[in-house]
């Protein structure tokens, strides 16, 4: 458990965060103050339809793109494929459409390059997306390392209408992560560990009201917000679930820093049969066994484990396809409590031990939720 050296407060954020409908049609006016000459990483699976989208946008204007396929995984391997590609260019700024992952590698690749980013998701599925920083995966699907940069992105651009008629699992993810940004940043503020502005600083005031703010409107609006996507609608249950998942948990664990929720997930990773699952699944899991490795109260642990079976996240090993047997708690608890990995940031000193017994007991508590209210 590290502990903040000095008792300077530290807050960080992207240059402007811009939400609303039909905004990827306006992507030029936003890339046109860095310059004419624009690369965008477009996610796979939407790379056919958004590329067409913008080329069409960027033909009538003194601007030119250069649009890339995203092949899926941040990696190493993938990060310097994408730079390669896009240097020969010289563009002026770089854009990253897509999911979590196409948006990781477009801030390494624009950090690599040294020119302003533009992240443009188009799912609420992560915070990633207003951090500066990206989280680095083998080839093998398994987290690696983070990567820190010296800013966060220039520009975050969320079109709402993108965002609505998306898969609504991948809405229903993001609220997964976003429900740990609270709590982390309670565990972190307890601990007095530092954020991840920078070298990391004490939290500003500010960082743990977003968090708190966050929750909130999860609890609020997480349900009707999903059932507007349901529907491929924008209602304003959704705009305020399209925020937390994106600005709000974003901010809130970047100036707070992360905990036992996302360390139980990086648990997670270590098997095979969890990678078929989103990132705010396994979180949203990791968040339970977080709040039972605290001891927090019933009434906080039956509210969060009730929030998660209103919108359809998970909230037992099963529901990520591991079975809960010893064997294989006994690889998510290695593997969370590495040393260096983000869980120490908990209030007190973690073991294997502590964090084989949370796994195990929230478990059976979610499992004992899940029958009686199911």
């Amino acid at each position: 458990m590290a502990h903040v050296e000095r008792t300077t407060r530290g807050f960080g954020s992207p240059g402007k965060y811009i939400q609303g409908p039909g905004e990827m049609d306006r992507l030029e006016e936003y890339t046109s103050i860095y310059g004419p000459n624009v690369v965008a990483l477009i996610d796979g699976f939407l790379y056919d339809s958004i590329s067409e989208r913008v080329n069409k946008n960027y033909s009538s204007t003194a601007s030119k793109i250069l649009t890339l396929k995203f092949n899926g995984e941040v990696t190493v391997k993938e990060i310097e494929r994408v730079k390669n590609a896009a240097a020969p260019g010289n563009p002026d700024v770089f854009v990253g459409i897509g999911g979590g992952k196409t948006l990781d590698t477009a801030k390494a690749v624009a950090g690599e390059l040294g020119i302003p980013v533009i992240i443009a998701p188009t799912s609420a599925s992560t915070d990633a997306p207003t951090s500066a920083l990206s989280v680095v995966y083998t080839e093998e699907g398994v987290q690696s390392h983070l990567i820190f940069y010296k800013k966060n992105p220039d520009i975050v651009l969320m079109d709402s209408e993108i965002i609505a008629k998306a898969p609504v699992r991948l809405l229903v993810s993001g609220m997964g992560d976003a429900l740990s940004t609270y709590f982390e940043a309670r565990s972190n503020a307890e601990s007095d560990s530092p954020n991840y502005i920078g070298k990391g600083y004490r939290r500003c005031k500010a960082a743990l009201a977003i968090a708190k703010i966050c929750y909130d409107v999860l609890l609020e609006d997480g349900l009707e917000a999903k059932l507007a996507a349901e529907r491929g609608i924008c209602s304003e249950a959704l705009e305020n679930i399209i925020e937390a998942n994106t600005l709000l948990s974003g901010l809130g664990f970047e100036n707070s820093g992360v905990a036992a929720g996302h360390g139980i997930n990086e648990g997670f990773t270590a098997l095979p049969e969890a990678h078929g699952y989103y990132h705010g699944e396994k979180v949203a899991v990791g968040t339970i066994c977080m709040l039972v490795l605290e001891n927090r109260p019933k009434e906080e642990i039956e509210t969060v484990i009730k929030f998660c079976l209103s919108v359809g996240l998970p909230v037992t090993l099963r529901d990520l396809g591991i079975e809960p047997t010893p064997e294989k708690v006994k690889i998510i608890a290695q593997k969370a409590a590495e040393p260096g990995a983000t869980i120490h940031s908990e209030p007190f000193k973690i073991t294997e031990e502590l964090v084989y017994n949370a796994v195990m007991a929230a478990d059976a508590l979610a499992n004992y939720y899940k029958q009686k209210w199911q």
